[in-house]
């Protein structure tokens, strides 16, 4: 959240750039004016609650001259009782005030950063052909292209080949009617060198950032809600998170994670960290679980979205003045990644309509998948700023008694391996006729250290790849048809 110091003009604030902000973000504006309204009626009545504490003041003064001369004080100690009783109410309702307007500011979203571009439009380039990407990342109705990875000899071009979950099947990697039947619609079960490959990418994830200094952390898979809200936006719990209950004790609820980021970015709430703390560079592990509420219908092919997976994350907490280095540094060390995969990928700056509350700039990585002929997202990278750090009450720097604003670490979060989906990109683009080879830096993870794995599977009849062909075929029989047609009708009407 941000601070509502910076809605008040004579507490230095600028209302005005939060406005600017929230025009950027497509979001309404009058938020803005709802929180100083909020912040002068909570003050109007906190100096309500200190005019009611002076006299009671007075009273007690009063009370203590009266019994020193033992004289009766009845009177007074029933106005006191009756002033601290309006008093507590009085409170109570300047609490319940500043309880909306920070309700209000939680609303309200991060600065945008200067350099992101501004729009409400997030048609992404990931999702326009290969030919026409350079000249959509010009316009400014899409996420912008930073910059692009391919490796040496790789063409990016549509291919006769399988799509992701085909290959798997035909590696026996996986079994997703039996996992169905047991846990519902995507659902999966990992088998043989399926699980062994998400295994290996795990294990080389872990190792290449514990290599660049990160701690490693596999945190809780739940969190209080008291936690969980103070980190994840409102309608993440409608849409994305599942509860977990303990009969009707509702103090006891808690929420499965959905990412690592949610329960590492709490690990230090409540804290103050100095120059010598910082900064804290996390490598968090988990298995995650996601509704995928608003995706019905998208993506449903194999374990590219899911409800249940694992993901490696980059999570730092690091010095305001040094956050926006650390955010080129975190997409760096994930392009590095899948360099090392040689995996082909674009840089895409987010747009600003399309930014979560927390981010001030993010930047996505998405790799190329070529059954699909389409880039997809593998990578998120957000600067948050002090906006989480601030509600988690993660302080920074030399305590001061006399500073009107606080200050506050700055977080950042950004993936390094969703593994299950950068798995179905590595097996669209490893494929071969017979088989699949194995990535070179995933090899020593695996028994026996294959560079190949044949197929020891066929595909069902009817399947996604053929159902394609079909369809292609079909248009090119349609248009050979109508070729035919016009020619016959050109050859009738000649006159000799």
């Amino acid at each position: 959240m941000l601070d509502v110091n910076d809605f008040i003009k004579d507490r230095g604030g600028d209302p005005d750039k939060i406005k600017e902000s929230q025009r950027k973000r497509y979001a309404p504006e009058g938020l803005v004016d709802e929180v100083i309204a909020l912040y002068e009626e909570a003050r109007k009545t906190r100096y309500e609650a200190t005019q009611v504490g002076s006299k009671i003041n007075e009273l007690k003064r009063e009370i203590g001259t009266l019994k020193k001369a033992k004289k009766d004080a009845d009177e007074q100690l029933a106005q006191k009782t009756a002033l601290e009783k309006e008093k507590n109410t009085i409170e109570e309702l300047a609490q319940q005030k500043e309880l909306l307007r920070d309700k209000t500011i939680k609303r309200i979203g991060n600065y945008v950063h200067d350099t992101v571009p501004v729009s409400n439009d997030e048609v992404s380039i990931a999702h326009v052909s290969l030919q026409n990407r350079e000249l959509m990342s010009s316009l400014q109705e899409n996420n912008k292209l930073i910059r692009t990875w391919t490796p040496e000899g790789v063409t990016l071009e549509k291919k006769d080949c399988l799509s992701h979950h085909e290959v798997l099947t035909r590696l026996d990697g996986y079994d997703p009617e039996r996992a169905v039947k047991i846990a519902g619609h995507r659902a999966y079960c990992l088998i043989n060198y399926g699980l062994l490959l998400n295994q290996a990418l795990i294990q080389y994830g872990l190792a290449f950032l514990f290599k660049k200094g990160y701690k490693l952390n596999q945190p809780p898979y739940f969190m209080l809600r008291e936690q969980m809200a103070k980190t994840a936006q409102l309608e993440q719990f409608d849409e994305e998170l599942y509860k977990v209950t303990e009969g009707d004790d509702t103090t006891k609820d808690k929420y499965l994670i959905a990412t690592s980021e949610q329960p590492i970015s709490a690990l230090h709430c409540d804290e103050w960290l100095t120059d010598k703390d910082l900064p804290i560079k996390y490598a968090g592990y988990s298995t995650n679980f996601r509704k995928e509420a608003g995706s019905h219908g998208k993506d449903a092919w194999g374990v590219f979205r899911v409800h249940q997976f694992e993901k490696i994350e980059q999570f730092v907490f690091i010095k305001p003045e040094d956050s926006w280095q650390a955010f080129e540094d975190m997409i760096a060390t994930s392009e590095e990644f899948y360099q090392s995969l040689e995996l082909p990928y674009e840089i895409v700056a987010i747009v600003s309509g399309a930014l979560n509350n927390a981010a001030s700039k993010k930047y996505d990585l998405n790799a190329f998948f070529p059954f699909q002929n389409e880039m997809k997202e593998l990578v998120s990278c957000s600067n948050c700023t002090s906006y989480q750090t601030r509600e988690l009450e993660i302080r920074y720097g030399a305590k001061k008694e006399t500073a009107i604003k606080k200050s506050y670490v700055h977080a950042l979060n950004s993936t390094l391996c969703a593994c299950e989906r950068t798995l179905c990109c590595i097996l669209e683009n490893y494929q071969t006729e017979d088989g699949f080879k194995v990535p070179e830096v995933l090899r020593k993870y695996i028994p026996g250290e294959p560079d190949f794995l044949p197929f020891v599977k066929e595909l069902p009849k009817n399947t996604t790849s053929e159902k394609v062909k079909g369809k292609n075929a079909g248009g090119v029989k349609q248009k050979v048809e109508a070729a035919a047609t016009e020619a016959a009708e050109k050859v009738k009407d000649l006159k000799i």
